[in-house]
């Protein structure tokens, strides 16, 4: 396979929601709990986010001030000494806000992942100045939208990743499975509905075949492995 292996890996309500408040109620923290031990046990090479989720979870939405930076030119950017374990950014047009190269959370799962961001094209030149100057590795995919399978074909060789988690949200999860680029999913599911509003697993999915391949009960938490045939 000259691409990583790609785990979906999600907490979900009983109808297939990923975000929303449901998230936050104490009838999903048991979920919660699972989906991490599961992430740890995992052992990937690190896992894949879209810019949402990103914010949400690490940044915090903050943003700097790109104006003193220098343009540096539409080139890949791969500094040395990389760790082998990656949190994988999808971030379009380059709008994250790292303060620094690796992740800091309290769990395992996450901590000490090396940033890499993948960008179109389309990005603001100062913003890869302040990507090098927090020596953040970063690679193009596409000149307006990312191309999920040459970003996932650059991480194989550049970065030698043979393993990932994709985390979303659902419109990356949706990106991923219409790129035929989902080999498995791995769900924890919640026994709670959530709102009308909240959003799919995959968000404008196409039709794929999975077949089950492990289903457990823990304490009224379903988790379920499906692989693609």
């Amino acid at each position: 396979m000259n691409r990583p292996y790609i785990i979906c890996h999600m907490v979900t309500s009983i109808d297939g929601k990923v975000t929303g408040e449901f998230l936050y109620k104490p009838e999903c923290e048991k979920a919660t709990d699972i989906y991490y031990e599961i992430n740890r046990n995992f052992k990937c090479n690190g896992f894949i986010c879209g810019r949402v989720t990103m914010e949400g979870s690490f940044t915090n939405c903050w943003y700097p001030d790109i104006s003193s930076y220098q343009e540096e030119e539409i080139v890949d950017f791969i500094p040395e000494n990389l760790s082998g374990f990656y949190a994988v950014s999808f971030d379009t047009n380059g709008k994250l806000g790292w303060k620094n190269a690796f992740i800091e959370d309290e769990d395992e799962g996450y901590n000490k992942a090396q940033i890499i961001e993948v960008l179109s094209e389309n990005v603001n030149k100062k913003y890869l100045g302040y990507l090098k100057s927090k020596n953040i590795p970063f690679i193009f995919a596409g000149k307006e939208k990312i191309d999920v399978n040459k970003a996932l074909k650059k991480l194989k060789e550049l970065f030698n990743i043979d393993m990932l988690l994709l985390e979303g949200g659902s419109i990356l999860n949706g990106a991923f499975l219409k790129a035929d680029a989902v080999d498995e999913i791995s769900l924890v599911t919640a026994p709670i509905v959530a709102d009308k509003c909240d959003k799919p697993l995959f968000m404008d999915s196409e039709i794929k075949d999975f077949e089950l391949v492990k289903c457990d009960n823990e304490n009224g938490v379903l988790t379920l492995r499906y692989k693609k045939q």
